[in-house]
């Protein structure tokens, strides 16, 4: 992380004058790293732990503090400096948050700063769906999560590229074309074909294990591993039914894509890396760089517990391994990157293992900085999903069901005040940010549990409870237009939840930094839920409307645009629509 906070920076020379008077030396870095935030937000603003430099001085942090708080200069900036135990606590005066914080805020420069320093390109891999599967509301933590971390991370000063790596060949593909052509009586739709093709899968699926264990099952198994030879060899009815079905896929993919706002940089295909990463594994044997096992040709890893990263099986057909290996080698020499970034759920953590270990072992140093991003599953109410059995919630009826909700609980009250087109593009943008937030607040190591009434709630740690914060903010500014001439007296803004509102805004930038460094977009959603309950706060206990005082209410108007400023960059942070009104 850089210096990028501006009240930080005058912490930190604040107290580094101090520590000079008492001989200590310290760098800059060194201090601003160690400052935190105080418990409570009446201890102060920032707060400096004397552990450091207790082994320097030979005394008790506590005795420090208070000894560092008597050589603190006070001015009209530092208003206090009291030890606290060992902690030397620092509180600011109102102007300095007006003018460090809020003011640049408003003018926009305060989300333009560098937070992070630079670092080598980057590509983010995330949303590999398959194709000829119907998408639903369990792909939607893979999405929410890899284009929050694109967001995060370009927000904070870093080169990164987006990718996605559709799975558009193997069993699952071969099923559902067999079923289409061999046992379908349905005729193909006008619309929505590619959701149809998911249900074409999972009826496949259902008869295939309705026949296990009678005399149909070897011959579907045969047929199965025809269909495959068939697409391998592109040629032949099935790979026909296979380019025209493929693109029904793709078609809802990306129209998924269009509703969430996601864009990718790459689009990357199995299909495109099939043969010719089994061709490359065979050099790589023909060069003594890998090695045979029960016919099968792989990376032997076992004496690093990692077993054997199996290539090429012993009928000569790839695995994932096997296209995930010349994918990277894709990335690495076509696209020039340096760090490698792979969203994809835990159930692959040994899968990526033996590939970043195998890429090492092959010579690529970018290896070392190729990272699983791992992340538990998302579940029904009762239990978990399942394409192949069919107990899914389909995306995009989710998504028109959730719409609905809104217009009907939520919007219903202003049919006769807002256009239809106004209440249509509001229900949207709330189901979304429903669906967003919920995706991505619980921590990537945890299961998410989806359940639709709770994350709709206005009230409690949701999406619309955000956007509805901001869209009050932005109705107040509606209804109380500020002069925007008029110069603002920061220090009025002296009230407790005004102070815990200044406090919250100059931690914007820093908890940016430190979400997108531990790829943790959860502490965004924190930070924003809390700024939203603090703004909730303050809308209470100080009156904007009804205050007579034009200089005192000219600077809460000043504060809570802030915050919705704030709320609204918070949330596009996360892939989230700021809806003007609710």
């Amino acid at each position: 992380m850089i210096k990028h906070d501006n009240i930080r920076l005058l912490a930190t020379r604040k107290i580094t004058e101090a520590l000079e008077k008492m001989s200590v030396h310290l760098t800059e870095d060194e201090i601003y790293k160690a400052l935190v935030e105080p418990p409570q937000s009446d201890m102060g603003d920032l707060a400096y732990g004397c552990f450091i430099i207790a082994k320097t001085l030979k005394k008790a942090p506590p005795q420090i503090a208070a000894e560092l708080a008597q050589h603190v200069v006070k001015d009209a900036t530092l208003i206090s400096a009291q030890g606290n135990g060992p902690y030397l606590n620092l509180t600011f005066s109102p102007q300095v948050f007006g003018e460090q914080i809020i003011h640049p805020i408003l003018e926009g420069s305060f989300f333009k700063k560098q937070i992070l320093e630079k670092s080598p390109k980057t590509m983010i891999e995330f949303s590999q769906p398959n194709t000829h599967k119907e998408l639903h509301v369990g792909h939607m933590r893979n999405l929410c999560l890899g284009d929050a971390l694109v967001r995060m991370l370009r927000y904070s000063g870093r080169e990164i590229i987006a990718s996605t790596f559709p799975g558009d060949m193997g069993t699952h593909v071969a099923k559902c074309l067999w079923y289409m052509k061999k046992h379908n009586q349905e005729p193909v739709p006008a619309v929505e074909k590619g959701e149809w093709l998911g249900r074409m899968y999972s009826r496949a699926n259902l008869l295939l294990e309705d026949q296990v264990g009678t005399p149909q099952e070897e011959i579907n198994r045969s047929e199965l591993t025809e269909i495959l030879r068939e697409l391998e060899s592109e040629k032949g009815p099935y790979f026909d039914l296979w380019k025209e079905t493929r693109a029904w896929s793709i078609e809802l993919m990306k129209n998924v894509y269009k509703w969430a706002n996601v864009e990718f940089d790459e689009w990357y295909f199995e299909s495109e890396m099939d043969a010719t990463s089994a061709n490359w594994v065979k050099e790589l044997y023909a060069q003594g760089k890998l090695e045979k096992s029960n016919g099968a040709i792989g990376m032997n890893l076992e004496s690093e517990k990692l077993g054997f990263c199996m290539l090429l099986k012993s009928d000569g057909t790839g695995l994932y391994a096997t296209k995930d290996l010349l994918l990277a080698k894709h990335k690495f020499e076509n696209r020039h990157i340096e760090k490698s970034v792979y969203v994809v759920d835990m159930r692959q953590a040994l899968h990526f293992k033996q590939v970043f270990r195998t890429l090492e072992i092959l010579g690529f140093e970018q290896a070392k900085n190729c990272y699983h991003l791992q992340y538990n599953y998302v579940e029904l109410p009762d239990g978990a999903m399942s394409s192949r059995k069919g107990n899914i919630v389909p995306l995009m009826d989710l998504v028109k069901n959730m719409e609905n909700h809104v217009r009907t609980n939520y919007l219903s009250r202003y049919k006769d005040e807002w256009s239809e087109e106004d209440i249509t593009q509001i229900a949207s943008q709330v189901a979304k940010g429903a669906i967003f937030y919920g995706m991505l607040r619980i921590d990537t190591n945890k299961k998410i549990v989806f359940d639709m009434a709770e994350w709709l709630k206005l009230d409690g740690e949701s999406g619309p409870f955000v956007q509805y914060s901001h869209a009050r903010i932005a109705s107040i500014g509606r209804k109380f237009p500020r002069n925007q001439n008029s110069p603002l007296n920061w220090e009025l803004l002296s009230h407790a939840s005004e102070k815990q509102l200044m406090q919250a805004l100059f931690g914007f930038n820093t908890s940016v930094a430190l979400a997108s460094e531990n790829f943790k977009p959860a502490a965004i959603c924190t930070y924003i839920y809390e700024l939203a309950k603090k703004f909730n706060v303050f809308y209470h206990e100080c009156p904007i409307g009804t205050e007579k005082e034009v200089a005192i209410r000219d600077a809460r108007l000043a504060l809570a645009e802030a915050v919705g400023l704030t709320l609204k960059q918070g949330l596009a942070l996360l892939g989230m629509p700021a809806p003007e009104k609710m």
